[in-house]
């Protein structure tokens, strides 16, 4: 099953041209769902698992994955997919990487992998609710006809299960520096309401004000209406978190249009992403990121701000 996934090389060429690769998979029902191609690192048939006493519901257990042991989540479960009497014999485990870890998701049938762009995905319609688990769907062609594809959020599935805490560590805090933070605005850009919510958390408690948008267009568009008013961006926000990938926009081309900007191009901008280090810390320099941090690291996020309140109180 390895084989369907393409090289890392020619995967990454794609990012940062607001393209993506989704790989398309059953749950044992007629809906067609989706995760990024760049989180997987292989496909596989269903391994032999070890059940874990007193472990989380959704998880069917923990497997040996090249040497490391890794959890195997039900994915179908996860999503609070209601059971089936006929669930597909033909299921596969999606092997992923996100937020520096690794874990298996228990699917059905895997379909293919589609090339698309990110302008055509779109955030699900509200009248679906909060609750969903969804960040984006999409339209693609299967058969001649177009097919709905919904795009899991895998960051609030493994929320759910690993309980992420919001908690800033003292030794972390720069008083100096921290006493300036109380009444700053901090742009957040994410396509994940988890995500969203990790930031909006932590930030608050140091009186920092959060404005949110959930893809990169709707923040372009922000700052372009503050630069056609006349004001300056670096004055309506201290900085701003992007995720990488969004529906309309990823963060990629987000930070490269802003930098391409005259009336904003000195923003700090810190990319904020679930996707492997490495690769992002290329991306960040060549698009132009001031700083790249994984998810879900609550005293990172809080260095990050204090270092861009340093330059800030250096420069005025």
């Amino acid at each position: 099953m390895s084989g369907i996934l393409a090289s890392v090389d020619q995967r990454t060429q794609l990012v940062g041209e607001n393209r993506l690769e989704l790989l398309m998979f059953k749950l044992g029902t007629r809906h067609t769902f989706a995760i990024n191609v760049f989180k997987v690192k292989e496909v596989i048939t269903v391994p032999q698992l070890n059940q874990i006493p007193g472990s989380h519901a959704h998880l069917k257990g923990i497997t040996n994955y090249r040497g490391t042991s890794i959890p195997v989540i039900d994915l179908r479960q996860a999503i609070k997919i209601s059971s089936s009497p006929k669930v597909s014999q033909n299921q596969n485990v999606i092997i992923t990487e996100y937020n520096r870890s690794v874990q298996g998701f228990l699917i059905g049938e895997v379909m293919n992998i589609v090339n698309t762009s990110w302008s055509n995905i779109q955030p699900p319609p509200t009248t679906i609710g909060k609750n969903n688990y969804l960040t984006a769907i999409t339209q693609i062609e299967v058969d001649g006809k177009n097919e709905l594809v919904e795009i899991i959020d895998v960051e609030k599935v493994l929320a759910e299960i690993i309980e992420y805490d919001t908690h800033i560590s003292e030794d972390v805090l720069d008083e100096d520096v921290v006493k300036h933070l109380k009444g700053q605005t901090v742009l957040v850009v994410d396509d994940s309401a988890t995500a969203r919510w990790q930031i909006r958390d932590t930030l608050k408690q140091l009186g920092i004000n959060i404005i949110e948008r959930r893809d990169g267009l709707m923040a372009l568009n922000l700052l372009r209406q503050w630069a056609d008013e006349g004001k300056n961006v670096t004055d309506e926000i201290l900085m701003m978190f992007t995720d990488a990938e969004m529906p309309e926009m990823d963060g990629y081309r987000l930070t490269s249009e802003v930098r391409s900007d005259e009336r904003m191009k000195h923003l700090f901008i810190a990319l904020n992403t679930s996707l492997s280090g490495s690769f992002n810390e290329a991306m960040v320099e060549k698009v132009g990121c001031n700083r790249f941090i994984s998810k879900f690291q609550p005293d990172l996020l809080v260095d990050v701000v204090q270092q861009r309140m340093r330059e800030k109180l250096e420069s005025d």
